[in-house]
């Protein structure tokens, strides 16, 4: 579904991201785990369309996207709930839904998704007049993710889904993540947490200052003793 080949991304002259390759293939999940400053938003900021790579290709579902503006790309079927949640604070839970599904005209599929992620989010149901930015944490985590499914993606970007949560709340959020793959929706999991990340996902990527330095299924990245060493905190 999702292919990058050779990706090379600049902050000016920050050289961010340096021949990255990854697929993702359709009903898959895929997590992408690395320390901080890794690359890893970088990587997904580049596939949206917010960064455009200086060299190497970006194709989904065989067509390129590499140089196609961000709304564009939305439009494709490529959906992402960024780093931070980053809602928008002073509308209420319901217009931050709406405001998902900004570009779409289907009003009668707008209207089933919508009920979708209320079932997907029953706390949502229950705030669903109250300001986003008065949400905990993790109300904000799905409100966050329910807006990138208001688009009806094809293949969702979900960058760091846990941070900030206390761990009964990250249980709740990665069921919900698998609940949505189950349903047929393709995930990019950026991620940390890399024991929940690797517990939900199919295959995995490690990022480590911009390049792809191992990959192999999630069962085998467990096991590698490079993996269980830096990011299980396994001796």
């Amino acid at each position: 579904m999702l292919v990058l080949d050779n990706v090379h991304t600049y902050y000016g002259h920050i050289h961010a991201l340096k021949g990255v390759s990854l697929r993702v293939e359709q009903g898959e999940i895929v997590t992408l785990i690395g320390s901080n400053g890794a690359g890893k938003t970088t990587t997904l900021n580049t596939i949206s369309g917010l960064f455009a790579p200086r060299t190497g290709t970006i194709t989904l579902e065989g067509k390129t996207i590499a140089h196609t503006p961000a709304h564009e790309v939305a439009k494709l079927g490529v959906s992402q709930a960024p780093e931070g949640r980053k809602i928008f604070a002073r509308l209420t839970v319901q217009e931050n839904l709406e405001m998902g599904a900004f570009y779409r005209t289907d009003s009668d599929e707008i209207k089933a998704d919508y009920e979708r992620v209320l079932e997907l989010f029953p706390r949502l149901q229950e705030r669903l007049k109250q300001p986003g930015g008065t949400l905990s944490g993790g109300e904000q985590q799905m409100l966050a993710i329910g807006r990138a499914l208001m688009s009806r993606p094809r293949i969702l970007l979900l960058d760091e889904p846990s941070m900030g949560l206390a761990p009964i709340l990250v249980q709740i959020i990665f069921e919900i993540i698998y609940n949505i793959n189950q349903q047929g929706t393709t995930i990019l999991l950026v991620e940390q947490n890399a024991h929940a990340a690797l517990e939900l996902a199919n295959r995995g990527y490690v990022l480590q200052t911009g390049k792809i330095v191992l990959s192999d299924t999630a069962a085998e990245l467990r096991k590698n003793p490079m993996v269980q060493r830096v990011y299980l905190g396994i001796d």
